[in-house]
C-alpha cells in the first residue's frame, strides 16, 4: 500500500510533524494536498511516500498541485525549522510559488477546496492552417479579408486582432472550421519591466583576474570577496556564473534592497538574456509566480532577487552570489526567522556548489569565518577599475557650525560643493536615513510630543503622505502604519508653538528645491518608492541627461553605479549610533564606506562631505580616513570582551502581552524556567533579563525580552529546545524567538 507523510499548511509548533495518509499512485514528493483532519480538511504538503501498512489511515482526498520542491527542499526545510526554531509548515513555505496556494475552506456546511487566484496565464494565437493560400474570402466578408491581410505577415495574437478589428471570435470559428486558420492556445509570461544595460567587453584588471582564478581554481567552494567600491564586483560575479553555465548549471544572486534589482537585473540580462529570472516583493504576484514557474522548468538559469530567491526552484544549482552580504536586510524578520548567508552555506554545501560573499564592507561575521575556517578564502580588491583613487571625505563637525551661528541644515561646506557640483552639469547623491519631514512634533510650552496609541514611539510628521486620498499632511508611526491628523495648537495645553523638529528626507528635499530651484531634486525613500516600479523611476529619472540631486535613505547608499556622480553628501552621520544595539557602530561605518563609494565611479573624481555631531566617533573616523584596519580590530577587541557574535550565538526571546504586567510578569518566569535548566544540563549560557524592549510597546502589545548568549554554536537552537518542551506559554502571552537576531530593539 502506498502511504504519505504530510506535513499541515499550519504555521503552528504543536504540528511541527507529518502525518501520515493513504496515497494514490500519482503521490508524490513535493505536492500540495487536500487531507482530512479530525473534522475538518486541511491542505498540506506531502514530503514522503513510502510503501507501507495502512490500518485505520485516512485517505488524501485530492491531490491538488503539480511537485513543487524535492527532497533536498525538505531536508533544507528541516534545517531551517531546527536551527531558527520555526515551524516546518512555514519553512515548506519558502519554497513554494508564491501566492499561489490553494486552502481548505467549510461553505454552506460542506469542505471545498479554494483555488488560488495567481495562475498560469495563456493567450490565443492565430496562425494559417492549411487551406490558407487557396481561401478567397467572400467581397462582403470584410472581417475575414483583414484577418487573412494580418496573418501574410506571420501569426498574430487573437488579442490583438480584437483591438484592431473589434469582436473576432465567430470570424476566426468560421475560419478555423474551414481549414483557413487554427488556434494555438500558449502559455503567457508575465514579464517584469527591466531596461537592458549594453556593456562593452572590456578587460578584467589584474585583481579581478586573481579573483577570478582562485574562484576556478581554488579547494574551496566558500569565498568573500573583500573590495572596494567600484573595484568591478558585480563583473566577477557574472564571470563566475559564465563558467557554471558553461557546465549546464545555474546560478542564484541575492541583492540587499529593492532599489538595486533594476540595475543589477539590467547588467545581469545583458550577458544572459532571457534566462535571467526575477524575483522581489514590488512584483506583482503573477510577475513573482511565472518568474517562480520558469525557474522550475528549467527555462530560466539565473534568478537574481532578494533574500527569498535563495528558495527558488533552481535546476542544478552551481553558484550562489550574495551581493552586500554585511546587510541587515539579509534577516527574515518574521517566521521563520532566518539569516540568509547562514541558510546559502547550508545550501551550498548540499548541491556541491560555490558560495559567493561580497561586500566593500564585509560583515564582522563573514570576516571571521575567512580568519578561523580553513573552508572559506578571503579575496582582497583594493583597487578601482578605473585606477583612481577613492574620494576623499571631508568630516564637518556641526556642533562647531552651530556654535558659529549657523542653524541651517546643510553646513557651509555641502552648500559649496553642491553648488560646485551643480554648476559643472555633474549629479550628487546625498544621504539622509529618515523619512518624512520631521523626526516629531514638540509644544515649546509643556513638552507635549504626539506618541502613537499603539506604539511607545512618537509619529513622524509627514508633510506630503501618499494616501487613497492624495497627498496629505499627516502624522505616522513607522512601526504600526497608524496615521493622525496634525493639529496646529497643541492638543494638551493649546499652545501656538508647537514646532516640527529633526529633518525627514521630505524636509530636506523641499530646502534643496529652495537652495536650486531650477535642479531636478529625486527623492528616493520608502514613500516615493512604495509603488510598482518606484525604484526603476527613480532611478530613470536620476539618469537622464544633466545635473540633479539623489535624496534618499540607506537605500541609495550601496550598489547604484552612475558615472556622473561627482559629490555624496551625508546630512547626519549620527543615525544609528544613538541605537542601544551592539552593531550600531558597525552599521554606521559601513554606512558611510558605502555611499561614499558612490563618488567619483568613472573617470571624474569623487568628493565627500559627512556631517555630524560626533567627529571623533571611532566609526566615523575610520570611515573618514578608510582605516578599516583600526575599526575591525576594535570591533573584534570589543565583541570577545562582551561575549557578541562572533565569539557567541545569540537568541532573543521577546514576550509580547497586551497588560504590561503580564508581559513582565511572564518573563520573569520564563527568565527563571531557562536559569533552572541552564544549571541543570550544565549549558553555560549567559542569560540576560529580563529586560523591557526599548521598544517597549508595538502595535498595542508591551514588549519585554530575555537574551542568551551561548559559546556552544550550532547546538544552540538544539538545547533550548530541549528547554522550551518543559515549558508552557501562559494564556495571552505571546513567545516571538528570535535566533541570531541582527538588532536588539
Amino acid at each position: 500500500m502506498l502511504l504519505a507523510n504530510v506535513v499541515l499548511d499550519i504555521q503552528s509548533s504543536s504540528l511541527n510533524k507529518p502525518f501520515t495518509y493513504i496515497a494514490p499512485k500519482n503521490a508524490s514528493v513535493g505536492k500540495l494536498v487536500m487531507v482530512p483532519f479530525g473534522h475538518q480538511y486541511k491542505c498540506g504538503f506531502i514530503v514522503d511516500v513510502f510503501d507501507g501498512e495502512g490500518d485505520n489511515l485516512k485517505k488524501i482526498k485530492k491531490i491538488v498541485s503539480k511537485s513543487y520542491f524535492d527532497e533536498d527542499s525538505i531536508e533544507f526545510a528541516k534545517f531551517i525549522s531546527t536551527r531558527y526554531m520555526a515551524p516546518l509548515a512555514s519553512c515548506i513555505r519558502l519554497f513554494t510559488p508564491p501566492g499561489s496556494i490553494a486552502k481548505c475552506k467549510k461553505i454552506d456546511g460542506e469542505w471545498q477546496l479554494i483555488e488560488p487566484q495567481v495562475k498560469e496565464t495563456f493567450e490565443d494565437y492565430v496562425l494559417a492552417d492549411d487551406n490558407f493560400k487557396n481561401f478567397v474570402p467572400r467581397d462582403n466578408a470584410v472581417k475575414q479579408r483583414q484577418i487573412i491581410h494580418a496573418l501574410k505577415q506571420g501569426e498574430v495574437k487573437k488579442s490583438e486582432l480584437a483591438l484592431e478589428y473589434g469582436s473576432v471570435t465567430q470570424v476566426l470559428k468560421s475560419l478555423e472550421a474551414e481549414g483557413v486558420v487554427k488556434i494555438e492556445r500558449r502559455r503567457r509570461i508575465r514579464d517584469v519591466k527591466t531596461n537592458i544595460e549594453q556593456v562593452k567587453d572590456f578587460d578584467l584588471t589584474d585583481g579581478q583576474k586573481d579573483a577570478l582564478n582562485i574562484i576556478k581554481n581554488s579547494g574551496n567552494r566558500k569565498f568573500v570577496i573583500d573590495g572596494i567600491t567600484g573595484s568591478g564586483k558585480t563583473e566577477i560575479y557574472i564571470r563566475a556564473i559564465q563558467e557554471e553555465l558553461k557546465k549546464e548549471k545555474s546560478a542564484i544572486v541575492l541583492v540587499p534592497e529593492i532599489s538595486l534589482t533594476p540595475q543589477t537585473v539590467a547588467r545581469f540580462r545583458s550577458r544572459f538574456g532571457d534566462t535571467v529570472a526575477v524575483l522581489h516583493s514590488k512584483m506583482s504576484a503573477g510577475e513573482r509566480f511565472d518568474q517562480w514557474d520558469l525557474l522550475l522548468q528549467g527555462q530560466a538559469k539565473v534568478v537574481v532577487g532578494a533574500r527569498s530567491a535563495l528558495f527558488a526552484p533552481v535546476k542544478n544549482l552551481g553558484i550562489i552570489v550574495i551581493d552586500e552580504e554585511h546587510e541587515s536586510s539579509y534577516k527574515q524578520e518574521s517566521l521563520p526567522r532566518y539569516v540568509t548567508r547562514d541558510c546559502a552555506e547550508y545550501l551550498a554545501d548540499q548541491k556541491n556548489a560555490k558560495l559567493i560573499l561580497g561586500s566593500a564592507t564585509p560583515s564582522i561575521e563573514a570576516l571571521y569565518k575567512t580568519e578561523y575556517n580553513p573552508e572559506w578564502t578571503r579575496i582582497f580588491l583594493p583597487e578601482r577599475t578605473n585606477k583612481l583613487p577613492m574620494p576623499k571625505i571631508k568630516v564637518v563637525d556641526m556642533g562647531m557650525e552651530f556654535k558659529s551661528g549657523s542653524t541651517a541644515l546643510f553646513s557651509q561646506t555641502l552648500k559649496h560643493e553642491l553648488e560646485q557640483t551643480i554648476s559643472k552639469g555633474q549629479k550628487a547623491v546625498l544621504l539622509h536615513n529618515r523619512r518624512g519631514f520631521a523626526n516629531y512634533m514638540f509644544c515649546r510650552e509643556c513638552g507635549y510630543i504626539p506618541m502613537c496609541d499603539h506604539c511607545s514611539t512618537s509619529l513622524t510628521y509627514h508633510a506630503r503622505l501618499q494616501t487613497e486620498n492624495g497627498a496629505r499632511e499627516m502624522l505616522m508611526c513607522h512601526h504600526c502604519g497608524h496615521l493622525e491628523f496634525p493639529t496646529a495648537k497643541c492638543p494638551k495645553c493649546g499652545s501656538p508653538y508647537f514646532a516640527k523638529l529633526g529633518a525627514g528626507t521630505q524636509s530636506v528635499e523641499d530646502q534643496l528645491h529652495e537652495l536650486f530651484p531650477d535642479v531636478k531634486i529625486v527623492r528616493m525613500d520608502a514613500d516615493t518608492t512604495r509603488k510598482k516600479d518606484g525604484h526603476l523611476k527613480c532611478l530613470e529619472e536620476f539618469a537622464m541627461p544633466g545635473p540633479a540631486v539623489l535624496l534618499g535613505t540607506q537605500m541609495i547608499a550601496k550598489g547604484l553605479d552612475f558615472d556622473d556622480v561627482t559629490l555624496v553628501g551625508v546630512i547626519l552621520a549620527d543615525t544609528n549610533l544613538s541605537l542601544p544595539d551592539f552593531r550600531s557602530e558597525e552599521r554606521t561605518f559601513n554606512l558611510i564606506s558605502q555611499v561614499a563609494g558612490r563618488a567619483g565611479r568613472a573617470n571624474l573624481p569623487g568628493r565627500v562631505v559627512v556631517q555630524t555631531y560626533n567627529p571623533d566617533n571611532n566609526s566615523i573616523r575610520c570611515a573618514a580616513n578608510y582605516d578599516r584596519s583600526s575599526f575591525l580590530s576594535e570591533q573584534f577587541q570589543k565583541r570577545e570582551l562582551l561575549k557578541y557574535p562572533p565569539y557567541t550565538r545569540l537568541i532573543n526571546l521577546i514576550v509580547y502581552a497586551n497588560n504590561e504586567d503580564d508581559a513582565e510578569s511572564a518573563t520573569k518566569d520564563l527568565c527563571e524556567h531557562l536559569n533552572r535548566y541552564n544549571a541543570a544540563y550544565d549549558f553555560n549560557w549567559d542569560i540576560s533579563g529580563p529586560n523591557v524592549c526599548v521598544l517597549a510597546k508595538i502595535r498595542g502589545q508591551y514588549r519585554y525580552h530575555i537574551l542568551i548568549k551561548s559559546s556552544s554554536g550550532d547546538k544552540l537552537s538544539d538545547d533550548l529546545s530541549k528547554i522550551m518542551e518543559k515549558y508552557k506559554t501562559r494564556k495571552n502571552i505571546s513567545l516571538q524567538i528570535d535566533v541570531d537576531p541582527t538588532s536588539l530593539y
